[in-house]
């Protein structure tokens, strides 16, 4: 994609929170209790449905990390103790025991993801142990993946040689940013030649595809360090960067708490941040894939979003289209098509689920047809930069939908008529925004915020 000039009063008229939609309804919506009995059921019949026919794809939350990063809003538990890992694996695999025994077919695994906290925090055997339990008895999908996401102060040539004999290519790198102040504030301190070591040893052993994570808008992050951070990422080249913008909520993230919040940058700054990093991307040969997310023109991402074949799910965006998503370990969410559930976030309660017997199973939520027909909507818009209108949900597109694509429209971000719309490759930058168009959920709640200040003001 040719690098495209943003109106920066665009940027700030868009510059409202909205979800990165890896799931619709968004989890702030779900039923805080589901049944149980009723999300196996759904999970038995979806699964037979699903799984010869695409494969299904497992997350596996590993929560522990040696070191708190005060930025961070992940599900963890921060221990230096290493014999936290032998209950943890015991406990997954006896939810895998549990979900198994509902399964009439062997599994096909199209996709597997090690995500965290810190997923390197545990031992190379430990690891190996953990992936041979969940394969022991499966069949790989012949285009899977296995991925995992690794610290470069931690993520070992012994960690990467077994996770490359188990069949993971692709790896990925939490850096944030690169300026050692920025590091102290949040702290994260990972020297450069860390980050270094770590992405030369994963191609060393086999890795086809690095991810660095980096993160615009944290305390103390200015635009030259911005500027020296990309220079440093820049020659590393991974093959895919995710440029997060940091989301200060010290209501829910108590350890943002410790920000003195005059250190965080103002909006305008924060918009230069994004807006820097950005064009550093483009120059150095990454292509906007979508929400946040860069690739270089030969990784699998880039490939698949030109053929049309992206896909996305709570693991962000992925080359595999599986619609049927497991979720294993403390706080893990399921997507199976049709309904979403997440496991206990404390990790007592989630022990104490899976050592009765029970599925740990908290929150959730089973989608209607209007919610299917959205989601499908989004989905399009995020992977496939457009989307066609089903003509049976144009009257509720009508009321709840058309006003800000619209607006949208009028900015020169979308082109949509009554068949469907297509974003415009300045709209490329306001996605989420674009896709926040046909959240019901965010329309009807915004609307009745509305009427509430409205009534008070009469």
């Amino acid at each position: 994609m040719n690098q495209i000039i943003i109106d920066p009063s665009l940027i700030k008229k868009y510059d409202q929170p909205v979800p990165r939609y890896t799931s619709y309804p968004t989890v702030p919506f779900w039923q805080d209790h589901i049944s149980p009995g009723q999300w196996m059921e759904q999970f038995r019949e979806q699964f037979a449905a699903e799984n010869n026919h695409n494969g299904i794809s497992l997350y596996i939350h590993l929560p522990f990390c040696e070191s708190l990063c005060t930025y961070c809003g992940c599900n963890k538990k921060i221990t230096t103790n290493h014999t936290v890992e032998e209950p943890y694996l015991l406990a997954i695999a006896k939810e895998w025991k549990q979900y198994r025994s509902l399964m009439q077919q062997t599994p096909v695994i199209r996709e597997l993801h090690l995500g965290g906290g810190t997923p390197t925090f545990f031992s190379p055997q430990n690891l190996e142990r953990l992936v041979r339990t969940i394969l022991g008895d499966c069949t790989p999908h012949p285009d899977y993946e296995f991925s995992i996401e690794g610290h470069p102060n931690n993520t070992t040539p012994a960690h990467l040689e077994v996770l490359a004999s188990l069949g993971f290519r692709r790896i990925s790198y939490g850096v944030q940013d690169m300026d050692p102040e920025v590091q102290r504030v949040i702290n994260r301190i990972q020297p450069l030649t860390n980050v270094q070591r770590a992405t030369d040893e994963a191609r060393k052993k086999g890795f086809t595809s690095v991810n660095f994570d980096l993160i615009y808008g944290l305390p103390l992050q200015r635009l030259a360090g911005i500027q020296t951070t990309f220079e440093q990422v820049l020659a590393l080249q991974p093959d895919r960067v995710a440029f997060y913008s940091y989301a200060h909520v010290p209501w829910t993230s108590r350890m943002q708490r410790l920000f003195d919040e005059t250190q965080l940058p103002a909006p305008e700054e924060k918009m230069q941040l994004y807006l820097e990093g950005k064009k550093l991307l483009l120059e150095g040969g990454y292509q906007d894939i979508g929400m946040d997310h860069f690739a270089l023109p030969h990784d699998e991402l880039f490939l698949a979003r030109e053929a049309g074949t992206l896909h996305r799910n709570f693991m962000g965006y992925t080359i595999q289209n599986s619609s049927f998503l497991l979720g294993l370990g403390v706080s893990a969410i399921s997507d199976i098509g049709n309904a979403f559930a997440q496991n206990e976030k404390n990790l007592h309660d989630y022990y104490n689920a899976i050592n009765t017997n029970q599925p740990a199973v908290k929150k959730g939520y089973f989608l209607s047809e209007e919610d299917l027909s959205f989601r499908r909507y989004i989905k399009d818009i995020s992977c496939k930069a457009g989307t066609l209108f089903d003509v049976k949900d144009l009257e509720i597109l009508e009321q709840s939908s058309f006003p800000l694509l619209s607006q949208l429209q009028n900015d020169g971000l979308i082109i949509y008529d009554r068949k469907g719309v297509k974003v415009t490759p300045m709209g490329h930058y306001f996605i989420r925004t674009i896709c926040s168009a046909f959240d019901l959920y965010l329309q009807r709640r915004t609307l009745s915020d509305n009427n509430e200040l409205f009534s008070k003001a009469i």
